[in-house]
Formats: C-alpha cells, sequence, structure tokens
C-alpha cells in the first residue's frame, strides 16, 4: 500500500505544530502516522474495484469494504513507520514524521498499527467474505515483512512493494463478488504497472535520501538516470497493454480503449522525456503525470463500464 511521497507534517497543514492545539497536533500526527493521503488512493482503488465488480451496487457494501480496507492501509502504513523511523530520522523527506520527530514513542506507533491491521481484517471478515479479508492481510503481510525490510537489502523492493499496492483494487472485487476472475487480475496489472513508473520517478527526485537512510533503490546505482529511465518507458508501455484489459474482459465499453491509448500515450511520453533528459525536473513531470494518470484512468473505467 505504497504509493505517494508522503511530506512532513507542516507541508499538511500552514501552522506550525507547536501553534497547534494537543488535539490537533494529535491529528495531524495521525494522520501523518497512516499516511492519510495515501490511504485515500489506496480507498479510491477498492471503491473501483468493488463498483466494477458488483452487478448492483450495494452501497452499504461498499461502504464496508472501504472502510475495512482503510483500516488495514492505515495500519500498514503505521507498522512501516514503525518499522523505519530509525531510518526516517536519516532523511529529509521524512525526519518529521511523528516517531523520528520525537512526538510518538515507537511502542504506540507499534501497538496503533497492529490494532488497525488486524480489526481491518477482520473487519472485512465478518462485514464483506473471508476472501477480501485474506486479501487485506497478504497485502499487510508482503508490505510490512516483504516489501519494508527488502528495501536495505535488495533494489527488488520495488517490484515487491507494488504486489501490496496493487491488491486494494481486487479487495473492492472480492467484496463485491466472492471471486478473483482475470477481470480483477486486470486491475492488478494495472496498478502493478503504473506504480513503477510512480515509484523510480520519487527514488531518482530523493535518490541521495534514500541513500543517506541506507535503502537499495535504483536509483543508488543509477548515478546517470539512464536505468531508471529505461525501466519507467518499459513499465509505462507496458501500462499501455495492461489498460486495455478491462475492455478486453468486458468490464468497459470499447469507448473506453480509444481515451485509455490517449491517457497512456500522454503518460508514456513523459516516461521517455525522462528517459532522454534525466533531470530531476524531468522526473518532476513523470510524477505529476503519474498523478494524474490514475485518477482519470479510473474514472474513465468507471464511466464506461459495460
Amino acid at each position: 500500500m505504497k504509493s505517494v511521497a508522503i511530506e512532513t507534517a507542516s507541508a499538511v497543514d500552514p501552522l506550525p505544530l507547536e501553534k497547534r492545539g494537543a488535539g490537533s497536533r494529535m491529528l495531524v500526527d495521525f494522520a501523518e502516522l497512516t499516511k492519510a493521503r495515501l490511504t485515500l488512493l489506496v480507498l479510491v482503488t477498492t471503491a473501483v474495484g468493488y463498483y466494477l465488480g458488483a452487478e448492483a451496487v450495494r452501497f452499504g457494501a461498499l461502504f464496508h469494504a472501504v472502510f475495512g480496507t482503510a483500516l488495514a492501509a492505515a495500519g500498514a502504513a503505521a507498522l512501516n513507520q514503525w518499522w523505519e523511523h530509525r531510518f526516517d530520522a536519516l532523511m529529509h523527506r521524512t525526519r518529521m514524521r511523528p516517531i523520528p520527530a520525537g512526538r510518538m514513542l515507537p511502542r504506540n506507533a507499534l501497538v496503533v498499527g497492529s490494532c488497525l491491521g488486524v480489526a481491518g481484517v477482520v473487519y472485512l471478515a465478518l462485514a464483506c467474505n473471508l476472501l477480501s479479508a485474506g486479501l487485506a492481510a497478504v497485502t499487510i503481510a508482503v508490505y510490512i515483512f516483504g516489501y519494508t525490510p527488502l528495501k536495505r537489502v535488495s533494489t527488488t523492493n520495488t517490484l515487491v512493494g507494488a504486489i501490496p499496492g496493487a491488491l486494494p483494487p481486487m479487495i473492492g472485487w472480492a467484496a463485491a463478488r466472492n471471486d478473483l476472475t482475470w477481470p480483477a487480475w486486470s486491475l492488478f496489472a494495472i496498478l502493478f504497472c503504473w506504480q513503477m513508473p510512480h515509484f523510480f520517478a520519487i527514488a531518482w527526485m530523493y535518490r541521495e535520501d534514500y541513500a543517506r537512510a541506507g535503502f537499495r533503490m535504483l536509483s543508488s546505482s543509477d548515478l546517470d538516470g539512464a536505468r531508471s529511465g529505461r525501466q519507467s518507458v518499459f513499465f509505462a508501455a507496458l501500462l499501455s497493454v495492461a489498460s486495455v484489459l478491462p475492455a478486453f474482459f468486458g468490464l468497459s465499453s470499447r469507448t473506453f480503449v480509444p481515451l485509455e491509448l490517449l491517457l497512456s500515450a500522454g503518460f508514456l511520453a513523459l516516461a521517455l522525456r525522462f528517459y532522454a533528459k534525466r533531470g530531476v525536473s524531468e522526473a518532476r513531470w513523470l510524477f505529476i503525470g503519474s498523478i494524474l494518470y490514475l485518477p482519470l484512468l479510473l474514472a474513465t473505467l468507471v464511466l464506461t463500464k459495460s
């Protein structure tokens, strides 16, 4: 359940933390610990998965799927920050998070993350079905015990980290249908491929920060950006193919295909620009493009559902 870079708490709200009341500070720290903006993206993809999978949308069931996934995603984010708080303290981008900044005790974050994660899985099991709960449990397990420790061991952490990030639409689908047919896997493929250029752009922009913390990102040994650029182009091209799959499996009408190809062509152009120039500015534009691409593609899928 990893995606966009999380800013410092002061970037979320213009008021410095020390000028807020205790309650407000706690809310901001909780939002920071659970990566609220990232969790919101997870909820959107979960809702889209439910909508595309449901023959008839029942808003109560949709709420249960989204709420249970929200608990699980928030728990995974908190556990990730608990695990990495010593390394976060070494990075300019993350040193003001609640634990490294000293505003929250590590054990408190561990308790919060564990309770939220367990609550999310149990809630999905009771309110939806065991399949959606199992997927949520796998998401948390891969994110915490796979991706998180791998970040200091191998550059393959990015591939592993894309797995939990691509599972939320499948959780929504499973909550709606209690199965995982090929159309559900097509949604997984889209989210998986999308995350790769998104991650590579972030890693390139913050490559010095990641190196300072000892994280083994692709950009750490890619001084000229050639490998990051090539991989971004490869996965952006793969994404353009994966994004056609929902239409192939009958999830969307024919109108979806030309719109998807137009969106994918724009995203691929940004990846090619990054590969050609290999600068921070180009990486930032690829990152911004990824943030725009996904909601536009998901909206197109929803509006053209068969």
